[in-house]
């Protein structure tokens, strides 16, 4: 804590002194626009960048170096640029002025014309973060970007039909889901394998007493304190036999693990579970099952619970949601309310993102400098005690790129999952993305060296001069721990004893650590003095190759030595190899198979649609984590001002409901550019066999996070469409997924309908008032020119459209629209909540 102290008054100390010049002194306004993808025939693209000198002194030509994050590496366009660029790292360049800068006076433009290594899409590629770090140390943190749509959006398509989703063109596909809007709310979600809904009505109140206890006392402890909080109705345990007004909790030996029988009659609500959890679930369909207006209010003085017959058992036994924290920080509160709502759709499992390139998120005890060094962004990069700037954090200590869980924080949050059955995961990415980690370590290296050299180089996690040459998929080129030196492991081995130790302290059960394996770049440790010196010891090491399964197979021992297995990404099951026209490629390998190693499978992009098959099939435990169904990260739709990236395609709420686990390729059968695959990837893949179809053992949604600098950013790329994901993971599977094609469009249609009508008008309202209530992605209306006449709609039932005349943003004090209208000049549509709450507008301008 006092490294981490001394950085933030290092970076008060460097950035105060420079809010004067700041405040009264320059001012520069930065915008970008997008100009063409395409550009000169590549997969580029051309954008602009314009400074303006908006403050009331001219900006000289020296003196000062302009540093900010763009996600792509980029060149001017012009040869002879005012700018010298550098790329630092990672997403950080830095401009410097040169001999062809000219002085801008106020009011002056600077127009930097670029062209970047990669398609543009939507305002998330931006450059951002921008700031002038002055030679005399002061900074000047300059404001948010302005980001300006392409004037010519047929230059700015990627291929061939490349269209964003117009209104018209959202119009057209909401009438896929018409018949959701006669949806009547009413049902538990997700949907229970049997529901059998029975006239009258369970009157929950202060009257209502509670028998059970033993091995449900925890359960039951529970569910008194959430109507305690959600209604201010208080009951109380009562063990003499009573037969009205009563709700009951057994014991079904017979049952599985974690399904629950529910009998809801006017007399009395049966709750019947061989566990905990089941008990737990039952729980939450008896709290599904209360109207949604009634968690609109928190006091409530009697709650009507319909009656019902469920009998009701999960789909998959794991049902996971991957929260990524290291590229942007969400607090202890932010996550708790997380596991609320998770646990409430009977997800089981949180898999937590705690370290990447750029932050360390867990304080433990051997290693201070991981969160005193690398849970810092901030301009104290250059003097090695903080970690750089990303994803636009800038250059003080405090922004969303900064911040930890104390070891008690980490201990609540294990506690309070642990209480509503939910498994924690933590994740400490090895040997890839882990450049927080090398850092803090070479920090601990340069600070004990003089001192103690032996305990200085007792966690190294690089190869003092190592020469290798590599660029990551973010654009580092120093992110990778070297697996050659011995230390990695000394390193590795006691991050596990300090994770155990924390379980242990609360008594919270620890059955698996997640070691990352992901996207390790071609060209590590090629040059490493560690990898030369391990490959003369050890006659099995001919090649980096070899390290690999090396690696990974000494984590396995780490962790099997402590009664705990494995957990990682789909690389840990797989090797390099070279293809036949010699290009180096990932192939699944049986290496570390039948080790009881569990692995979240993503890829299946092109080339790799049945890879998370072929790894099941060799003995893996699968977790399906496709990108294209279940990264929550994506943008819903193509539009400029979409929230989200977008390069495992646009994910709205049918992706992950039309998923079909065992053969997702029945009903997927497009790329991520919405192109069809070849038919020799949808005839030829590899299929599931009956013993790898046994290997999958879960399904997982993942929410990463470069994009998402808020609380209400995070709830919005989760909400609606991880309701999707709930149904997947939970409910049995629908009929649809065996009929064949003949068959499949007409019941796969109305179950679609019933689901988009459950989650609009009973799930969406539910959300806006549960726990302090949750924020929503709302839909964009569809507005199309018919007949002469304007028709609105929208894809879930249980909102309003409302529009205005004069171009302004609707409110709900705008008119609302009821049926089709005369067109007009100007015309803006959007879709409310109740709460004032809305959609991003869809524009009409009548032609004349």
């Amino acid at each position: 804590m006092k490294i981490l102290a001394y950085i933030i008054v290092f970076v008060l100390v460097l950035t105060s002194s420079g809010f004067s010049q700041s405040a009264s002194d320059v001012s520069i306004k930065v915008s970008w626009q997008p100009l063409e993808n395409n550009y000169n025939g590549k997969e580029e693209a051309l954008s602009r960048i314009v400074f303006k000198n908006e403050g009331k002194t001219v900006l000289d030509k020296s003196g000062w170096k302009l540093y900010f994050n763009f996600i792509r590496i980029f060149e001017p366009k012009n040869s002879n640029p005012v700018f010298d660029i550098q790329h630092i790292n990672g997403d950080l360049f830095v401009l410097t002025p040169n001999d062809s800068f000219k002085p801008l006076a106020p009011g002056e433009e600077l127009d930097l014309q670029i062209v970047s290594k990669s398609w543009i899409v939507n305002f998330n590629d931006s450059p951002q973060g921008f700031y002038i770090a002055w030679d005399n140390g002061k900074i000047t943190p300059l404001g948010e970007v302005e980001r300006l749509e392409p004037v010519d959006k047929k230059r700015f398509y990627r291929v061939a039909n490349d269209v964003e989703m117009t209104p018209d063109l959202i119009f057209e596909k909401n009438k896929r889901y018409v018949d959701s809007h006669s949806v009547q709310p009413g049902k538990i979600f997700p949907t229970p394998s049997k529901f059998v809904s029975v006239d009258g009505y369970f009157d929950l109140s202060g009257t209502t007493l509670i028998q059970g206890g033993g091995l449900f006392t925890n359960e039951i402890d529970y569910f008194i304190n959430e109507m305690g909080e959600l209604f201010h109705i208080n009951f109380s345990i009562h063990k003499k036999p009573r037969s009205k007004d009563v709700i009951k909790f057994k014991l079904d030996k017979t049952l599985k693990e974690e399904a629950y029988k529910l009998l809801v009659t006017k007399d009395s609500i049966v709750v019947t579970s061989r566990s905990g959890k089941g008990a737990f679930y039952a729980i939450q369909s008896i709290k599904s099952l209360i109207k949604a207006e009634d968690y609109k209010s928190s006091k409530k003085d009697v709650i009507y619970i319909p009656c019902v017959e469920v009998y009701d058992e999960p789909r998959f036994s794991s049902r996971g949601f991957m929260i990524d924290v290291a590229r942007n920080f969400q607090s202890k509160k932010q996550i708790l309310k997380l596991i609320d709502i998770l646990s409430f759709y009977k997800i089981n499992t949180l898999h937590f993102h705690l370290n990447d390139d750029e932050g360390w998120r867990l304080e433990l005890p051997s290693f201070p400098e991981l969160t005193s060094v690398s849970s810092v962004r901030s301009h104290a990069f250059i003097s090695s005690s903080s970690l750089p700037p990303s994803y636009g954090s800038g250059p003080l200590a405090k922004n969303r790129g900064t911040g930890y869980y104390s070891i008690q924080d980490f201990k609540d949050i294990l506690l309070y999952a642990n209480a509503r059955h939910v498994q924690v995961i933590p994740e400490i990415e090895t040997p890839g993305h882990a450049r927080a980690a090398v850092k803090a370590m070479q920090y601990r290296y340069e600070r004990l060296k003089d001192k103690d050299r032996s305990e200085a180089e007792k966690y190294l996690l690089y190869s003092v001069g190592d020469t290798s040459k590599y660029s990551s998929v973010q654009k580092w080129n120093d992110n990778v721990m070297d697996v050659s030196l011995s230390s990695v492991y000394n390193f590795l081995e006691q991050i596990t004893d300090d994770i155990i130790g924390i379980y242990k302290s609360v008594n919270v059960p620890l059955h698996t650590i997640h070691f990352g394996g992901d996207e390790v770049p071609n060209g590590v440790w090629e040059g490493s003095p560690a990898f030369k010196k391990l490959k003369n010891e050890d006659p099995n090491i001919k090649s980096v190759e070899d390290l690999w399964f090396r690696h990974f197979n000494k984590l396995y021992e780490i962790l099997d030595a402590r009664g705990l297995y494995l957990s990682g990404w789909e690389e840990v099951g797989m090797k390099r190899g070279v293809t036949e026209t010699g290009r180096k490629k990932w192939f699944a390998d049986k290496g570390l198979t039948n080790k009881n190693i569990h692995l979240n499978v993503w890829n299946n992009l092109t080339g790799n649609e049945d890879l998370a098959y072929k790894l099941a099939n060799l003995g893996y435990k699968v977790k399906l984590s496709f990108v294209s169904n279940f990264y929550m990260d994506m943008s819903y739709q193509k539009n400029f001002k979409e929230q989200g990236f977008y390069w495992g395609g646009f994910i709205d709420m049918e992706k992950p409901f039309s998923f079909i686990p065992y053969n997702y390729l029945k009903n997927q059968q497009m790329d991520w550019l919405g192109r069809k695959l070849p038919n020799n990837t949808l005839e030829n893949h590899e299929k599931l066999t009956p013993e790898g179809e046994k290997n999958i053992v879960g399904i997982q949604a993942l929410l990463w996070s470069e994009t998402i600098k808020s609380e209400e950013q995070m709830e919005k790329m989760i909400f609606p469409r991880l309701l999707s994901f709930v149904e997947k993971a939970w409910a049995p599977a629908r009929e649809w997924e065996n009929l064949d094609r003949d068959s499949y469009e007409k019941a796969y249609h109305k179950d679609l309908n019933e689901f988009f009508g459950i989650v609009g008008n009973q799930e969406l309202k539910r959300l806006q008032y549960y726990k302090q209530g949750y924020k929503c992605r709302i839909p964009t209306p569809g507005v199309a020119l018919v007949d002469e006449m304007l028709h609105a709609n929208t894809d879930l039932p249980g909102f309003k459209i409302y529009f205005t005349e004069d171009g302004s943003m609707p409110t709900l004090n705008s008119k609302k629209y009821t049926g089709p209208i005369r067109p007009n000049k100007n015309m803006v549509f959007r879709v409310l909540n109740d709460n004032g709450e809305g959609s991003l507008p869809a524009y009409y301008t009548h032609p004349n």
